[in-house]
């Protein structure tokens, strides 16, 4: 059978809005320049961990990417979309014959993974043939959908923060902190693409994922070979199907089929608290605690109140196996057993879980998160209020200083002019109507007549990204202040 044919996805002519194939005739006479830009205007974080452009550019926009037969492909479809003749051929033509195909703009951004605060520029656009002014914004539809990874990894390390703060106070040290929040997001993401791209963008901060598009996204497009790494574990399938009765067995084949390294396991399957202190705290004691030093059971409530829930399943297992207490003087189980929180985890749910934790003197150590649609899906681009807006132009040879300032809400009034991003006193400023100095402008070209100039990897991405409390290694003493 033939594959379905990939359609409009592969033509970059397609990739819009259907009002913007109309907007070439739309521009005053004699315009030669727009420029635009993207920004957060607000939102729910205060700071946005820029990411996910150089994916854009190179899957969709770098290199010979116009050909007649998309021209051809997209005069037809417009023309039944419309009823009318209102697609600029012209002007697609003349980027094919006259630049070969790539299209004739400059795009400037910070560097990926950098934390700007919001309502800065995070990157502008602009014409690079003054015969291609209408290019700037006909790319604002694709461009923008940089709102989704900058989100999700803003997002995400925003629970970092508070993950790490807790080992911070309650732990020996952050050495686990990049593999406490795991991604379960891949059956919850819209498509694949988007677990692909969603799912690297958590990878920013962490390094435990089962979203294996993440991994291969990372590698085709932020050359890390391998951004992520998971362990076996069951699923309520694998542990149901011996049944009710078989529970214990189904348990023991885990340890016995994975004897070393880290397994996790399913265990709310029926009766939690009896998988606790019967099933793993007697029948199959002996069997995990022969594991040290060689493996790791990771026990998996995933079901009802979390806080609650890991507490009494950290007593429990308190109670079974022992507990050691750590330089902070909070109890820590055994390093052959840990507890995975795989449900209801979110930004808004970790601080409790964490803080009851550790009012009941358990460290944070103890505990890795797994986190699926809170992850990947649970935002949107309203999330950090994304917009992509003209800041400048020029017509019949003169500046203009382009914004739109509503008197319905002040809160969309646009910046003016040519921007640039500067860093001064201690943080990020952006400076309108041609103020700035280009010496100082935190904004590098990245992508010029369709060229990628700039192409990061993970790893520069990971460091430009990283939190404060790990770059400054600002781990407290047990008699410190707090």
């Amino acid at each position: 059978m033939a594959a379905y044919p990939a359609g409009g996805s592969e033509n970059i002519l397609l990739l819009t809005d259907s009002y913007k194939v109309t907007h070439h005739y739309q521009y005053p006479q004699n315009t030669t320049v727009v420029s635009s830009y993207f920004e957060s205007r607000g939102g729910k974080f205060s700071s946005t961990v820029f990411f996910g452009l150089q994916y854009i550019l190179k899957r969709f926009l770098t290199g010979p990417i116009i050909t007649k037969e998309k021209i051809q492909e997209a005069k037809e479809l417009y023309e039944a979309h419309f009823h009318k003749d209102v697609f600029n051929e012209e002007g697609w033509t003349y980027i094919l014959e006259h630049h070969r195909g790539y299209l004739p703009l400059r795009i400037k951004a910070v560097p990926e993974g950098t934390v700007v605060p919001v309502k800065n520029v995070l990157f502008t656009v602009e014409n690079t043939d003054p015969k291609c002014f209408w290019l700037t914004n006909y790319f604002e539809t694709l461009l923008v959908q940089v709102w989704y990874p900058m989100t999700v990894a803003t997002n995400s390390r925003a629970q970092k923060e508070i993950i790490a703060r807790y080992l911070d106070e309650t732990a020996d040290n952050l050495d686990a902190l990049p593999f406490k929040l795991h991604d379960f997001g891949f059956r919850g993401s819209t498509s694949v693409e988007a677990a692909g791209i969603g799912g690297v963008a958590h990878l920013v901060n962490f390094k435990g994922t089962d979203t294996i598009a993440a991994i291969s996204t990372a590698r085709a497009f932020y050359g890390c070979p391998m951004a992520g790494h998971s362990i076996p574990a069951a699923e309520h399938s694998t542990i149901t199907t011996w049944g009710k009765d078989g529970e214990s067995e189904a348990f023991k084949n885990m340890l016995t089929k994975f004897p070393t390294g880290f397994v996790a396991v399913v265990s709310d399957s029926y009766d939690l608290w009896n998988a606790c202190e019967n099933v793993w705290g007697k029948e199959l004691k002996d069997l995990i605690v022969s594991r040290k030093e060689k493996g790791t059971l990771v026990v998996r409530p995933d079901s009802g109140d979390p806080p609650e829930v890991v507490v009494k399943v950290l007593n429990i297992l308190g109670n079974k196996f022992g507990t050691d207490t750590n330089s902070k003087g909070y109890k820590m189980l055994p390093s052959y057993i840990r507890v995975i929180q795989g449900d209801g985890i979110s930004y808004e749910t970790l601080g409790a879980i964490l803080d009851n934790m550790k009012k009941h003197k358990w460290s944070a150590d103890n505990l890795t998160f797994g986190s699926g649609g809170a992850l990947l899906q649970r935002l949107d681009r309203d999330t950090q209020k994304c917009a992509y807006k003209c800041s400048y132009a020029v017509i019949d040879g003169k500046e203009v200083n382009v914004f739109k300032d509503p008197i319905t809400d002040k809160a969309k009034t646009s910046k003016k002019g040519r921007l640039t991003l500067e860093y001064q006193d201690g943080k990020f400023t952006t400076m309108d109507k041609g103020t700035g100095s280009p010496k100082k402008d935190f904004l590098q070209t990245v992508f010029e007549n369709g060229k990628l100039l700039k192409d990061y990897s993970l790893e520069e991405v990971r460091q430009n990204a990283e939190i404060n409390l790990v770059k400054n290694g600002a781990l407290k003493t047990p008699n410190s202040k707090k």
